[in-house]
């Protein structure tokens, strides 16, 4: 059982105008943009496949599925740098679309606060809590419930 007290590392990553975060634990790698090819018949925000050093991974376009402008690179943040983060969920590797990785941060547990009912467009589901910083705040996605068991099994049966 965690803590009130205990930390967690998040890594955060800008979708749009938003700051994200996931559970470090869940991350396999982050990797620079590459070539993905498409697959047909694949849901709306699949955006392909890509091989990494001989695996396939599905990728997954979170701007689709959350209905999110992407960051354009004349935005007011500076240099455009998109990626893939990798992720492992249930041991399955799936690739999300970023617009630019922020970095590695630690949060307290008592720092995270539940998710407003609506937040960007993304529904309170996805998200497993808010974390208040200085220039706004930074949403903590549950990476288990961006996809329903189903969706998750037709993504892996992809690869």
């Amino acid at each position: 059982m965690v803590g009130e007290d205990a930390q967690l590392q998040l890594v955060t990553f800008q979708l749009g105008v938003e700051l994200y975060g996931v559970d470090i634990m869940n991350v396999k790698e982050i990797v620079k943009i590459q070539n993905v090819r498409p697959i047909p018949n694949a849901p709306y925000y699949v955006e392909g496949i890509i091989n990494l050093r001989g695996e396939i991974i599905p990728i997954i376009d979170l701007h689709k599925r959350f209905r999110l402008r992407k960051l354009e690179e004349t935005d007011e943040y500076g240099e455009f740098e998109g990626g893939f983060i990798i992720l492992n969920i249930d041991n399955n590797k799936i690739g999300i679309i970023i617009d630019r990785v922020a970095r590695v941060v630690q949060v307290m547990q008592s720092a995270i606060q539940d998710p407003p009912q609506m937040l960007s467009g993304i529904g309170s589901e996805y998200i497993r809590g808010v974390i208040r910083e200085e220039n706004g705040y930074l949403i903590m996605l549950d990476i288990r419930k961006l996809f329903n068991p189903n969706e998750l099994q037709k993504i892996i049966d992809m690869q």
